[in-house]
């Protein structure tokens, strides 16, 4: 669920919107003057297309490691494939996000990307070989994760060209948010299949290929927000403003996200073969939904307080999480645990780009985003991921979770011992 609500947070932050935002998300100012947006279904477009996007996700986040899983994968290999996913879907979707945004039309990118997703599902359940299912993942990672920045970018520039011709500004919050109830419809709908988590690999990609198809009708609504001509423009890239703080932060936002990614992963394999428990739908949309009303709120104790005290609070919230899964390996454990997510993501997430945004300049946030999406949230569940697969398979899921507390730790000592450095950025 992560993805689904984390955009979420840019508009929560104190600066102005265009000014929080990283390119692709920052807004362009040669848009096409002549372009029309009628104000009474401009959002409702927008919304139908956030609902039908994150209800991919619905079966993506929870179900894509049974699938893998259900093709013979152990869990190591399944932590690794997972890794490889979150990797790719990191670094692709800034290129192509960017490759969009200069490109000037948003919808062609957005109709790849639903076809990315499509051809690999297909090559996940047809071809049960190690270097195809690498490929089928690096196509859904790509397909799945590519479309959240280039809708962000659409919507962007309705809200910023809809004042100049007297029309009512969409809501931006409320409409991400629209996405995170599809998330949420979708896991509580196969929930309520019974059976569904427990089907074959291919039973769930036709399941997510038909919210694909879905989302592919949804976006013949959307309205085509785009620059008339492509931006030519150089991208300069620069690191003067990178000092010791940033890389201090970064450090522990890291090991926070490193301790994380056993749930990311394994999550729904612990329910099924630790708890014996065929909640997954239900634990997914639980956690989403204790998730939003933080990320909407959060900004409020991020600006009072400072946003690395909000991510040292949210790595202590993982110490809690994990050692409940470890301790605890019952449903009401699973059910408290998924609570603490409001804390873990909901607080974590739109703290770190918080202060990401505080400690780099407009004109270098591309960068900072980018160092802070590769370095402080891919690689880590990169490594997390294929580290945490060897130790389920080798000693199992309680222990697995049982020793991933140790990188929360250490992201809380880090933060302590440089506690007076990092707490001034605010």
């Amino acid at each position: 669920m992560n993805m689904a609500v984390s955009a979420v947070c840019f508009a929560c932050l104190r600066p102005p919107i265009d000014h929080c935002l990283p390119a692709p998300y920052a807004l362009t100012h040669n848009m096409d003057e002549s372009l029309e947006l009628d104000d009474r279904s401009v959002s409702l477009k927008f919304g139908l297309n956030y609902f039908m996007l994150f209800a991919i996700y619905g079966i993506s986040s929870p179900y894509l490691q049974l699938m893998v899983h259900r093709l013979g994968y152990s869990p190591a290999a399944v932590g690794l494939f997972l890794g490889f996913f979150e990797l790719i879907g990191i670094a692709g979707p800034i290129y192509l996000a960017q490759r969009a945004d200069r490109h000037g039309k948003l919808k062609p990118f957005l109709f790849a990307s639903t076809a990315m997703i499509l051809v690999g599902l297909v090559l996940l359940v047809l071809f049960r070989v190690p270097s195809v299912t690498l490929l089928s993942m690096a196509l859904l990672s790509l397909g799945i994760k590519t479309p959240v920045p280039v809708l962000d970018t659409a919507l962007l520039r309705a809200i910023e060209f809809a004042p100049k011709i007297g029309q009512k500004v969409p809501n931006y919050g409320l409409l991400r948010a629209i996405g995170s109830v599809g998330f949420v419809v979708v896991t509580l709908i196969a929930q309520g299949i019974p059976g569904f988590d427990s089907s074959s690999t291919g039973a769930m990609a036709l399941a997510m290929g038909v919210v694909t198809c879905l989302f592919f009708a949804s976006l013949f609504s959307l309205p085509e927000i785009g620059s008339p001509q492509p931006r030519k423009e150089k991208i300069n890239v620069s690191f003067k403003w990178l000092d010791s703080t940033y890389l201090l932060g970064l450090g522990v936002i890291a090991l926070g996200r490193f301790a994380m990614a056993p749930i990311s992963s394994f999550f729904s394999m612990y329910l099924i073969e630790e708890l014996n428990w065929h909640a997954v739908g239900a634990m997914w949309a639980l956690a989403a939904a204790c998730e939003i009303p933080f990320i909407i709120l959060s900004w409020k104790f991020i600006q009072k307080k400072s946003p690395m005290l909000a991510v040292a609070i949210a790595s202590g919230a993982v110490v809690v999480r994990l050692f409940i899964y470890a301790l605890f390996p019952t449903p009401t454990g699973a059910v408290v645990g998924q609570i603490l997510h409001s804390l873990c993501y909901g607080l974590f997430q739109p703290a770190a780009l918080a202060f990401v945004n505080l400690k780099t300049p407009p004109a270098d946030r591309t960068t900072g985003i980018a160092l802070y999406m590769g370095i402080g949230m891919g690689l880590p569940t990169f490594l997390g991921s294929s580290l945490g697969g060897v130790i389920a398979e080798t000693f199992g899921y309680r222990w697995l979770f049982a020793s991933f507390t140790l990188f929360a730790v250490a992201s809380l000592a880090l933060f302590w011992k440089f506690r007076a450095q990092l707490t001034a950025v605010r």
